[in-house]
């Protein structure tokens, strides 16, 4: 048996192990995730660099890899350039060969270059960090057996572990594949859990794909981001701060007129709008006619529900037959449909004047209250109050 420095029982062991693990995660999610690769907030330097120093003894990644495959997943996001979508892979590929992923684009050059800007190019990135990753883990290595004796070994292949199978399994590939959604994304991301507590608040992943700049993950008001709560925490001690959150969003039911405010309101939370569209009207209207439909009906209805509402499905020519039968089923869902693709219009040409946008959304409402469907014309009253109320994010555009 090896003589360890600390004499820990078992079960303190373990809290120690989460422990260490736990601030890994919170180091990616912080430092590389919000910090560096989407800039949503400012850390002070000390606090900067002792995520990146511990970055380096518990993973071996160097910043610029990670900001970059970082990015360059936002920016093709589900095509054959993602570098690890489980559209493209498979979802068993990324989940458990998720680091294999990581590392095979790690060494992409023109990955580098062009999507890892701005991280840091000091001395010590540039002469210690970068050149020598394996170093680092060497020296968690060592740190680990003196520490903790023979079990120090265990620990430290738990470290080695937590980033590949959490960060790059988990949250890449099942958070891409498997959970539930707040926003109509053209990715496929959800939200793998509403506690985020065990991968830093990364189990909201669908919140960050609507909103990739903001430094808070949690949108409704039972999720929980633990990262945000450290985030804050530092903000008080004036060790970080906040650049930008995503936009909280009120419906004011006394306002009346749709004005340039409220098209902004739109455009920049289309995301949510579309979100809200699916749950208010869509979705109303294919249950009631599931209630009325004949039994071969329903299972097509069924079969096109995701067509209706998700915007990440790319539609084959499978799936357009299958949406057009279940529209021909019922002029109702067909109006819903295509008023939801009218709606779609507002944001799609950006050469288009505001006032020119804030006349076409009037004529839209006015129309949808004409169609005499109830959760339409409901729609339509709330978008006129549809408004943002917190300030930090006045600038921000959500890249969706």
């Amino acid at each position: 048996m090896i003589d360890s420095l600390l004499d820990i029982p078992w079960w303190g062991l373990i809290v120690v192990t989460l422990g260490l693990t736990h601030i890994t995660i919170a180091s990616v999610t912080i430092f590389l995730h919000r910090h560096q690769a989407h800039r949503a907030l400012d850390l002070h330097p000390a606090v900067s660099h002792f995520f990146r120093l511990w970055l380096w003894l518990t993973t071996g990644m160097t910043t610029k890899a990670w900001v970059a495959i970082h990015r360059k997943h936002h920016a093709k996001c589900e095509t054959p350039d993602d570098p690890h979508s489980p559209r493209v892979f498979g979802i068993s590929k990324v989940l458990w060969e998720g680091a294999e992923l990581y590392r095979t684009e790690a060494i992409n050059p023109e990955t580098l270059d062009q999507y890892g800007y701005g991280t840091p190019d000091d001395w010590i990135e540039r002469k210690l960090y970068t050149p020598h990753p394996g170093l680092g883990v060497a020296l968690m290595f060592l740190a680990d057996v003196a520490l903790f004796g023979f079990f120090g070994i265990t620990i430290w292949a738990v470290q080695m572990l937590w980033i590949p199978f959490w960060a790059a399994g988990v949250v890449n590939g099942l958070g891409h594949y498997s959970g539930y959604r707040n926003f109509e994304t053209r990715d496929a991301s959800t939200n793998l859990f509403p506690i985020g507590l065990l991968i830093g608040g990364e189990e909201l992943h669908n919140n960050h794909h609507a909103y990739p700049s903001s430094a808070r993950l949690s949108s409704l008001w039972w999720e929980l981001d633990i990262g945000w709560v450290y985030i804050r925490l530092m903000e008080l001690l004036k060790l970080a701060k906040v650049r930008r959150v995503a936009p909280k969003i009120r419906i004011l039911p006394d306002k009346k007129l749709i004005d340039l405010a409220t098209i902004q309101a739109v455009m920049r939370n289309r995301v949510h709008v579309l979100a809200l569209y699916g749950r208010s009207v869509v979705l109303p209207v294919l249950r009631q006619e599931l209630r009325t439909a004949l039994p071969a009906s329903r299972r097509l209805l069924r079969d096109a529900k995701p067509l209706l509402v998700r915007e990440d499905i790319q539609l084959d020519e499978a799936a357009i037959r299958t949406l057009d039968r279940a529209l021909n089923l019922s002029q109702t869902l067909h109006t819903v449909y295509r008023f939801k693709e009218e709606l779609k219009q507002l944001w799609a040409n950006s050469t288009v004047s505001y006032e020119a946008r804030v006349q076409s959304l009037r004529e839209w409402c006015t129309r949808a209250r004409e169609t005499g469907i109830q959760g339409l014309q409901d729609f339509a009253d709330a978008l006129h109050g549809y408004t943002i109320t917190n300030r930090l994010s006045v600038n921000y555009l959500p890249n969706a």
